[in-house]
């Protein structure tokens, strides 16, 4: 059975003055499934992002998430609806231990009147458990594997529907590459529906279950990710000598 759509982008098209970052971009995101914006830098990833959320206005197109399209989207109201965002720069409050960048993350639901909070920390320091470890530490003490962690916990904090991560990969060392990308497939089991943006095309695909590869602010191919692995242009492109393997 196919699982409920979560999001649906449609011919969207942003810009920033007279230059158009993305032209008529389309794409889906359904329940339980994690999908995976590829492409170089300066491609439009981040814009894309930006966009579905509301923290850049669009030219044209519609964003449908969990089958409303609002005219005008507020990231308020996103947020309140069950879609969350960790942005590429984590943007942490240094100054403030784990435990209360964490509390931040359930301060929609908070007003929204959930009391769940501490039920919803437990289940992140289960996923995370070195978070639990560091607690009381000052978030900006951490290590970047860390900080990393703590940003996609305190999106857990939301218990959003949609999970649209940033470029989670940037400046990590290879086997925390493997820890983060590793919890994205067990929260994909509970439901969550994930949007990946990433440049690290070799990890995104074998972690998700569909992809697009972004160029100049157009999706240039979309396809399963075993079929995104097997494609020339992609192993040439992103993927470099021997991706097939």
């Amino acid at each position: 059975m196919e699982q409920p759509m979560i999001l649906e982008v449609a011919d969207l098209r942003v810009g920033y003055g007279k230059v158009e970052a993305l032209h008529h971009v389309s794409l889906k995101v359904r329940a339980g499934e994690i999908v995976t914006v590829i492409g170089p830098n300066g491609a439009g990833k981040t814009t894309l992002l930006s966009a579905i959320m509301g923290l850049l206005p669009r030219r044209s197109g519609s964003v449908t998430f969990l089958g409303s399209a609002p005219g005008e989207i507020e990231v308020e109201r996103m947020v309140a609806m069950g879609m969350t965002l960790v942005p590429e720069k984590r943007e942490l409050f240094g100054e403030m231990s784990v435990e209360d960048n964490l509390l931040l993350g359930a301060f929609m639901r908070r007003r929204l009147g959930h009391r769940d909070d501490a039920a919803t920390m437990a289940e992140v320091y289960g996923i995370f458990p070195r978070l639990k470890e560091r607690r009381e530490q000052l978030a900006g003490t951490l290590s970047g594997g860390e900080r990393q962690m703590l940003a996609v916990g305190r999106a857990l904090m939301a218990k959003p529907k949609l999970l649209m991560l940033d470029e989670p990969s940037l400046g990590l060392a290879p086997l925390i590459v493997r820890e983060i990308f590793h919890v994205l497939g067990r929260l994909r089991k509970t439901g969550v529906a994930i949007l990946l943006v990433e440049q690290n095309a070799r990890a995104a695909l074998q972690v998700a279950d569909y992809g697009y590869v972004l160029e100049t602010g157009e999706i240039a191919l979309a396809g399963s990710s075993a079929e995104l692995r097997d494609n020339p242009r992609v192993v040439e492109s992103y993927l470099g000598f021997g991706g097939k393997h």
